[in-house]
């Protein structure tokens, strides 16, 4: 590949074999798996650098909430065992290094073209080709198309009336500047308290005079209990590696240490109940919960009985009771919106110089020159940090004007909620495939697990299509149609849809309300994907 395709500088055109669009984990990986079959593969990333997610979201406090020993790849041993994680839990600068050490390693920067924005894909079905277009208007040619854009990669920065107007700066968790942000001495606002936000606030307080947060919705958050990396437990789980990763693909969020559980939290006593939720609060992290009752996800009883556990740790945290009670959820099962992990968080409520403001009881009217105006007063600002989330899941592809065989717009097959065959493939858009897309368990998942499984079995589909001479590879409707029943069917017998939540797009107006990920567990997916496979590729169609 030519240094200036490198650099992003736009070619009148290019032919690939398999054009990947989105240069982050899946990105890199697609490259590094499908090279080594012999395909000619080239990435495309919007950004000026590598690492998707964690290439965007700097802002302060951003950090992986999966351990590092978990969240890393596992095709190579020799990468496993050399690389070093300072933390625990890893920041997003530590994250992003590892990616640059893993595209220097394995020479793959050399396949990704940067500052390269697909804003359009359409399928020739005469050539059995895709046809992308940048927004510079280079054009590719690809006989397949893989789609790693990510499930958190298109902000949502709120419609605000006024935002315009706003004389002091803005900034959004998922468009933080590189060079940071010094706070010092300003009023501060942060509007959102999901996962980006409880990671921000404790780090923002800290720096403002002060800082007001702007909270809709209060979420469960658990301690990460972070800390620098044990040497002794890094030993032990290099030591132990293979054993670890072979475990994490038969759980059901693709982590090791935490087996199947064996028992009901209603069967047990309150006594052993209670002890073992406290030994999980002093452990750190969420798997620990998620995983620790068979019915914690399925049964509101048995789900209470951990909620009203972490309700009585925030009223014991915080000292103002009146804020305690606003920061405590009432209104979800607990995991049923993702399971937040801080450091500090609720203690940041008891500084002096935070304040936090209900806009469910009086919501937000406007951005003002001066600040924000609710429904009661307005609040004086000098910066505003916007934790409003993302268009999640299918937001990246939605943006893209991608066209299937027969010139229906992905965007309309979707305007009710997406359809996908795995969550890989979408029936009518023949050679394009999906990582970790809706209906997979993607965001349910240890993610770095669920993007080597999906590249994993795209790349020896591909291979498999190649030496039959397959040119065409498309999902059966009836197939398609059939994963989808199954996903919801599967979702409706847990609490997850209970929830206002980004998993079902409730954060996005208009946005169709359907639950997207495939929660029956990494374990039983991983198993149905093999089966099908093993079906000579059942539910799709190669010809």
């Amino acid at each position: 590949m030519s240094g200036q395709a490198e650099r992003g500088v736009a070619q009148t055109s290019t032919t690939l074999d398999v054009a990947i669009v989105g240069g982050g984990l899946a990105g890199l990986y697609a490259i590094h798996r499908l090279r080594g079959l012999g395909f000619e593969v080239r990435a495309f990333e919007a950004g000026s650098g590598i690492g998707g997610t964690w290439f965007w979201n700097k802002y302060p406090g951003a950090r992986c909430d999966i351990e590092s020993l978990e969240y890393s790849y596992s095709f190579s041993d020799d990468l496993q065992q050399d690389w070093n994680w300072p933390e625990r839990y890893a920041t997003q600068g530590q994250i992003l290094d590892y990616i640059n050490h893993v595209a220097d390693r394995f020479d793959l920067r050399g396949h990704v073209q940067l500052n390269t924005r697909i804003v359009a894909a359409s399928f020739d079905k005469a050539a059995n080709q895709w046809r992308l277009t940048t927004e510079a208007g280079e054009t590719i040619a690809a006989r397949f198309c893989v789609m790693a854009t990510g499930n958190l990669s298109t902000p949502r920065v709120p419609d605000f009336k006024g935002i315009e107007s706003f004389e002091g700066r803005w900034y959004h968790s998922g468009m933080w500047p590189a060079e940071g942000v010094d706070f010092s001495g300003q009023r501060v606002g942060v509007v959102g308290t999901g996962s980006s936000g409880i990671q921000m606030i404790p780090l923002i307080a800290q720096d403002a005079e002060h800082l007001t947060v702007f909270q809709r919705t209060a979420n469960f958050s658990l301690p990460a209990q972070n800390g620098p990396m044990d040497p002794e437990r890094e030993r032990a789980f290099k030591s132990d590696y293979r054993r670890r990763r072979d475990e994490a693909r038969q759980t059901g969020f693709g982590v090791s240490g935490y087996p199947v559980p064996t028992q009901s939290a209603i069967a047990v006593s309150d006594e052993e109940r209670r002890r073992n939720y406290e030994r999980l609060w002093q452990q750190g992290g969420s798997i620990g919960f998620l995983t620790c009752y068979t019915d914690f996800l399925v049964n509101e009883d048995a789900n209470r009985t951990a909620a009203e556990f972490v309700r009585e740790k925030i009223r014991t945290i915080v000292k103002d009771p009146k804020i305690a009670a606003l920061l405590t959820p009432d209104d979800h099962p607990i995991g049923s919106k993702r399971l937040c992990l801080d450091t500090g968080y609720y203690e940041t409520y008891n500084r002096p110089n935070v304040s936090l403001v209900d806009v469910r009881a009086a919501p937000i009217v406007e951005i003002t020159p001066k600040g924000v105006r609710t429904t009661e007063r307005e609040y004086e600002l000098d910066a505003i940090a916007f934790a409003t989330g993302f268009d999640a899941m299918t937001g990246a592809l939605r943006e893209i004007d991608i066209r299937g065989a027969d010139g229906e717009r992905l965007a309309e097959k979707w305007a009710g909620g997406p359809l996908t065959y795995l969550g890989i493939m979408v029936a009518g858009f023949p050679n394009m495939f999906v990582v970790t897309g809706p209906g997979s368990p993607g965001v349910k998942s240890q993610m770095i697990h669920s993007i080597e499984q999906h590249i994993d079995w795209v790349a020896d589909l591909l291979k498999s299509a190649s030496d039959r001479q397959v040119r065409r590879i498309d999902a059966d409707p009836g197939a398609e149609e059939n994963w989808v029943a199954h996903v919801n069917e599967v979702a409706d017998g847990t609490l997850y849809p209970r929830a206002n939540s980004w998993y079902v797009g409730a954060n996005i107006p208009g946005k169709p309300r359907v639950f997207m990920p495939y929660v029956g567990g990494v374990s039983t997916y991983r198993r149905i994907c093999d089966d099908v496979a093993a079906d000579d590729y059942r539910g799709l169609s190669l010809t």
